[in-house]
């Protein structure tokens, strides 16, 4: 067991991962209480570790072993090495709130899918992946939320349903903000059925673009906008489980769903971008819609 004083300094290091690299994640974290915004922040910076093992340079089988490791790691949460902070405050977020083990199983499951190159032929294909890397982290965050009132079995399943999706409607928007890296990087996320209907071809790991000519932009446009309108579907769906949550609580997600919404709207509206750029908005759009979240106005 860790002491007080190392369980706050692996917190503080998880807040720090959190604030560093979460720019979208952190605008709706901080409205927390400290202890809900501790946890959020320890299930961050695991999930960013995670991530990064399979977005790195290392061989395909260091990153299988680096993601054993992780596995077994999760597996002795009840006693983590006080030299891993990430698993210190993993551990103490665990022992606050009922984090499901199996979500945290799923993210590293999904993380090989990465690594093993999983392409996806048909959309449900995807919906499988997007569940493990996202929806598995909705569910966390709502075990750390906690439902308004008596969250019976009824409510909970539902609220974890919803939470599911409007983590599979956050990881469909981050595939269509990163079509060109993940093209660069010899990725297509985009179902194989779908490129196809409207004949687009990826040119992968060409540091020129995803694609060859004036006639594909505009192919890939017209599938943006077709998967944009699937996202906001989820998006539409998910977005409910914000009446089932506390104040602060649901204020977190519409920042944070807000956000990607937006950014989703962007996408949708410049489609030709993704070919270019990895689309972002200004920090201070970010710190609107929060400050909107806060208020409770809808994502």
């Amino acid at each position: 067991m860790s002491t007080a004083a190392e369980t706050d300094d692996a917190y503080r290091h998880c807040e720090a991962v959190t604030r560093a690299q979460a720019a979208n994640f952190f605008y709706g974290i901080r409205l927390l209480p400290r202890e809900r915004r501790r946890a959020m922040c320890a299930v961050y910076a695991f999930a960013r570790r995670v991530d990064d093992i399979g977005d790195g340079t290392l061989a395909r089988e260091e990153k299988l072993r680096r993601l054993d490791g992780e596995a077994l790691a999760i597996a002795a949460l009840d006693a983590p090495t006080g030299a891993d902070q990430v698993m210190v405050a993993l551990a103490d977020a665990q022992r606050r709130f009922p984090l499901p083990g199996d979500a945290l199983r799923e993210l590293i499951e999904g993380v090989r899918m990465d690594v093993a190159g999983t392409s996806y032929e048909s959309f449900e294909e995807l919906v499988v992946y997007c569940r493990r890397v996202a929806g598995g982290i909705g569910r966390l965050c709502l075990a750390i939320f906690g439902l308004r009132g008596d969250g019976g079995g009824a409510a909970h399943a539902d609220a974890e349903r919803l939470a599911d999706e409007l983590g599979v409607a956050l990881q469909l928007t981050n595939i269509l903000r990163d079509v060109r890296e993940d093209a660069e990087n010899g990725r297509v996320y985009l179902p194989g059925e779908d490129l196809r209907r409207f004949g687009v071809a990826l040119r992968l790991g060409s540091p020129d673009g995803p694609l060859g000519d004036a006639e594909q932009l505009q192919r890939l446009c017209a599938l943006v906008r077709f998967e944009c309108g699937r996202a906001r579907d989820w998006f539409d769906r998910g977005i409910a489980l914000t009446g089932m949550l506390d104040r602060r609580s649901a204020a977190c997600v519409l920042a944070m769903a807000g956000i990607y919404r937006r950014l989703l709207e962007r996408i949708e509206q410049h489609p030709e971008e993704v070919a270019r750029r990895r689309m972002s908005l200004p920090a201070r759009e970010k710190a609107w819609v929060a400050a909107r979240g806060m208020l409770g106005v809808g994502a």
